[in-house]
This record gives structure tokens, sequence and C-alpha cells, in this order.
């Protein structure tokens, strides 16, 4: 007689879960994958953590308290905008240089001049002991010195700026055959420089004298 607390194995239920892949399973899996392909991190379940300086918002400056507080700002600002243009120029930079100033013309003329010794960064010092030497209280040999050493002061200028000049035309032709700027204008810009003191000369020189240019 059949027991009636029989099971049927039609009623047995399969212990194993249902969602468990087969090892079979993974290898079509990984089978399927392109050759040469890796496996992101979200792929594989790693979570990337996020950095907290990125969610973070830079402080921001405070808007000023009153016209006072505005105004001692903007005042600060432009010092600081100041101080930067004036070392700019004395670097070099093209961005705060002068028009007058600007181009690989003007840059070349600077370095011409730097590189040598001029006569006009003694003619204002000269100038001065000329003007005290012939002053009408000094003895006339005094005044006689004084006179002609302002006159050899004055040949001087003069003849180390036709030196200057003649260089400076022949260098800029050879370097910028195509170049735009008046040889006049040049020409100018050189002696202005050349009678300049050396520690004056804005933008500082670049080169040492006797450096070839």
């Amino acid at each position: 007689m059949p027991s009636l607390f029989r099971r049927k194995s039609t009623d047995v239920v399969d212990s194993s879960p249902a969602d468990e892949v087969s090892p079979s399973e993974g290898d079509e899996v990984e089978s399927a994958r392109p050759r040469g392909h890796t496996p992101s991190k979200k792929e594989l379940g790693v979570e990337t953590p996020k950095r907290a300086s990125n969610n973070r918002r830079r402080a921001t400056e405070p808007a000023p308290a009153n016209r006072r507080e505005a105004y001692k700002r903007m005042r600060e600002k432009q010092r600081a905008e100041r101080a930067e243009a004036s070392a700019g120029m004395r670097a070099g930079d093209e961005r705060y240089l002068l028009a007058r100033d600007r181009g690989p013309e003007r840059l070349l003329v600077r370095n011409i001049v730097d590189a040598r010794r001029t006569v006009g960064t003694w003619f204002f010092g000269g100038a001065l002991v000329v003007l005290i030497g012939s002053s009408a209280a000094m003895p006339p040999a005094v005044r006689f010195v004084s006179n002609m050493l302002w006159a050899a002061l004055a040949l001087g200028v003069v003849v180390d700026s036709v030196l200057i000049s003649r260089k400076v035309k022949r260098m800029v032709r050879e370097r910028f055959p195509k170049t735009t700027q008046r040889m006049g204008s040049l020409y100018l810009y050189a002696i202005t420089r050349s009678i300049t003191f050396r520690r004056m000369r804005m933008p500082k020189p670049k080169v040492q004298i006797g450096d070839a240019v």
C-alpha cells in the first residue's frame, strides 16, 4: 500500500540558488568580451572614492562693508598692478613694455647700446662740472678749462652717436631686411639710451659691456 506521506520526485525543491551562475556560463561571458578588454572598476564592483576637494568651493572674498573699504581695496589692487607692470617693464616683458620699446628691432638696438661703453653716460656728469666751473666766480683759467671740457664732451657725444647709428643701421638691415621701422626713429632711440646712465635705463640691460650682439 503506497504511503500517503511519500513525496513525489516532482515536488522536491531544487536546493541550488536560481541566480547562481555556473562556471560554464562564466566562461561564455568572458569569451564574449573582445580580446584585450580590460574590465573597468565598475565591472569589477570596485567603487571609486570621491575626492572631497572637488566638492569644496573656494572661499570668495567677502564684499566690502562700506565705500571706504571698497576704495581701500581698489587702491591696493591698483598698487599691485603698477608693481607688476613696473617689474615686467624692467625685465623686458613685451606685455608691459611701452610702444616705443616693443619689437625685435628695438631689442636689438638696446643690446647694441648696452654692450658698449658710451660717451653719453658721462655727458650729464661733465655738464654739471662745466656748469660749476664756468661760473663768474671762478678764475679765468678754470672757466677756460671748463669750456674746453664742454666742447670735448659735445664732440665725443656726436662722434659716438654717429658710430652707434651706423652700427644700428648695418645690424638691423642684416637681421631684419623686411623691417618696417624707420631708421631715423631707431637712431634717436639708440642715442637717447646711450646718454642715459646704465642703471637708469629701462628696460634693464640684458647684455654686459663687451658681449657680442
